[in-house]
C-alpha cells in the first residue's frame, strides 16, 4: 500500500504543496490574533509611542472588533479551502483504488491544520508575542484594509441574524455588592479570608462613589517648592513628609508642575534631583476616585492635582493612596497623613477626633451606617465650618447623628481636635398623677 501511495504522488503532492501553503496562512492569522489580544495594556501603551511597526499593533488592537472580524474572515476562508483541497485529493485517492490511502490522508490533514494551523502558531504566539506582533503587524494591517469595504456588510449580516434568530437577548443586568459578597461566600475560603475579601470588594465598590476630595491630601499637609528644586531645600521636610511639590512660578500660578516622592530617593545629586520628579494631571474636586484611578492607568501617572472650581489646587491625591483605600481594612487619608489614628477612643463611648477625618471613616469606627450628605459635608472640620458659620473655636459644640462633637483644641487655623460622645436622650417629663 505505501509503494502504491508513493507511486500515486503526481495525484496528491501538487494539491500538498496548495495544503501547507493554507496551513502557513492559517497559522499566520491564528497566531496573529494570539500575539496581539495577549499583549497587556502596558505593552500596547510602549507600542503606540514605538516604531511604526509598534505602532501599527497598537493601531490594530484599539479596534479589536474590526481586527478580529477580519481574522476570523480569512481564516474561515482559509480553513473552508484547506478542507475543500484535502477532499478533492481524497477522492482522487480514492478513485484510483487507494480507499486506505485516502482515509489516512484525511485524517492526516485534519490533524495537521489543528496542530501546525492552530495549536502551535497560538502557543509560540504566547511566549513571543511582541517579536511575533511585530513580525506580523504590516501583512496582518494589509489584509485587514483589505477587507475594510466589507466589514460594514459582515457586521450588519451580524446583527440582522441576531435579531432574527435570539431577539430576546439582553444584556446582564449589572452586578450589585451583594451578588459580589455570595460569590466570596461560595469560595470555599476561610471565614477570616473570606471577611478580608469582602472588605477589599466593598472598598473597590466604593471608589465610585468616593470623591477624590475624601482621599486627597489638603494644601497644608504638604511642602512646595519652586522649580528647580536645591538641596538646601530639603532642610525644610519633616520626618512626615512624603512628598516634594513642585510648581512653576508664570504668571503668579501656583499650578503643581511636578512631584518628587521621597519614597523612591536613595541616592541623588542637585543635578539629578529634579529629574526624578514625576508629572502629574489635574483633576477637579468633584471627580471620583475610580475615574481618576483609571486615568492613572490609562496616562501612565502616579500623581494627581485636584484643583476647584476656580482652577485653584486644594490638595494632591497619589496612586498608592488609592492602593491604601483599597487595599487597608479601615482606609482613611487623615491616617495616613497624621501616622496615627485619627479616631481615639479615650475613655469608653468617649472620643478625640482630628478635624481632617472624613465622616465616612468616622461612621466606620462608630458602626454607623454612612450616606453621601446633600449638602456636601466630607470631614469633621467641614462639618463644624458648615453648622456654626464661623472658624470653629475651643469649646464649640456641634450635633450629629446622635453623638455631640465639642472643639477641645485648636492648633491652627482649620486644624482641630474634637471630642465625641454619644447624647443622652432627654428625660420624659412624668405622667400627672390623677
Amino acid at each position: 500500500m505505501m509503494i502504491a501511495f508513493i507511486d500515486s504522488v503526481a495525484i496528491w503532492f501538487p494539491g500538498s504543496l496548495a495544503l501547507f501553503a493554507l496551513i502557513c496562512a492559517s497559522g499566520f492569522f491564528s497566531g496573529s490574533e494570539t500575539a496581539i489580544f495577549y499583549l497587556s495594556r502596558g505593552e500596547l501603551r510602549q507600542f503606540s509611542k514605538g516604531k511604526p511597526s509598534e505602532q501599527i499593533v497598537a493601531a490594530l488592537a484599539a479596534d479589536a472588533d474590526r481586527l478580529l472580524t477580519a481574522v476570523l474572515f480569512w481564516n474561515l476562508l482559509i480553513n473552508l479551502s484547506y478542507f475543500a483541497v484535502a477532499g478533492v485529493i481524497a477522492k482522487k485517492l480514492a478513485d484510483a483504488g487507494m480507499t486506505a490511502g485516502a482515509g489516512i490522508f484525511t485524517v492526516g490533514s485534519l490533524l495537521a491544520i489543528i496542530l501546525f494551523g492552530e495549536v502551535l502558531p497560538k502557543s509560540l504566539s504566547i511566549v513571543f508575542r511582541k517579536k511575533i506582533a511585530i513580525m506580523v503587524s504590516w501583512p496582518l494591517a494589509v489584509s485587514v484594509r483589505i477587507l475594510d469595504p466589507v466589514i460594514p456588510l459582515l457586521q450588519n449580516i451580524s446583527r440582522m441574524m441576531r435579531r432574527t434568530f435570539w431577539p430576546h437577548i439582553q444584556k446582564e443586568s449589572y452586578l450589585h455588592s451583594e451578588d459580589l459578597e455570595r460569590a466570596v461566600d461560595a469560595s470555599g475560603a476561610s471565614e477570616e479570608v473570606i471577611r478580608h475579601e469582602r472588605q477589599i470588594l466593598h472598598n473597590i465598590l466604593d471608589l465610585s462613589e468616593m470623591l477624590v476630595e475624601e482621599a486627597m491630601r489638603p494644601r497644608g499637609t504638604y511642602l512646595t517648592f519652586n522649580m528647580p528644586l536645591k538641596l538646601e531645600d530639603l532642610t525644610k521636610i519633616t520626618p512626615n513628609t512624603d512628598y516634594i511639590i513642585l510648581r512653576k512660578r508664570e504668571n503668579d500660578s501656583d499650578e503643581i508642575d511636578r512631584i518628587i516622592s521621597l519614597t523612591e530617593l536613595s541616592s541623588f545629586t542637585e543635578k539629578t534631583l529634579n529629574q526624578k520628579s514625576k508629572r502629574v494631571i489635574h483633576v477637579p474636586w468633584c471627580a471620583n476616585l475610580s475615574d481618576v484611578f483609571s486615568r492613572f492607568q490609562t496616562e501612565e501617572c502616579q500623581f494627581a492635582s485636584v484643583v476647584d472650581e476656580y482652577g485653584e489646587t486644594i490638595g494632591i491625591v497619589s496612586h498608592d493612596d488609592i492602593i491604601d483605600t483599597i487595599l487597608s481594612p479601615e482606609p482613611s487619608r487623615a491616617k495616613r497623613i497624621l501616622r496615627r489614628e485619627p479616631v481615639r477612643e479615650v475613655e469608653p463611648g468617649v472620643y478625640h477626633v482630628e478635624g481632617i477625618t472624613t465622616l465616612r471613616y468616622l461612621c466606620r469606627k462608630l458602626q454607623q451606617d454612612y450616606e453621601v450628605a446633600d449638602d456636601g459635608l466630607l470631614t469633621v472640620a467641614g462639618m463644624f465650618h458648615e453648622k456654626l458659620e464661623h472658624i470653629p473655636e475651643v469649646g464649640d459644640v456641634c450635633d450629629w447623628q446622635g453623638f455631640q462633637l465639642k472643639v477641645i483644641e485648636v492648633r491652627k487655623l482649620g486644624h482641630l481636635i474634637a471630642e465625641l460622645r454619644k447624647m443622652e436622650p432627654p428625660n420624659e417629663a412624668p405622667a400627672d398623677e390623677v
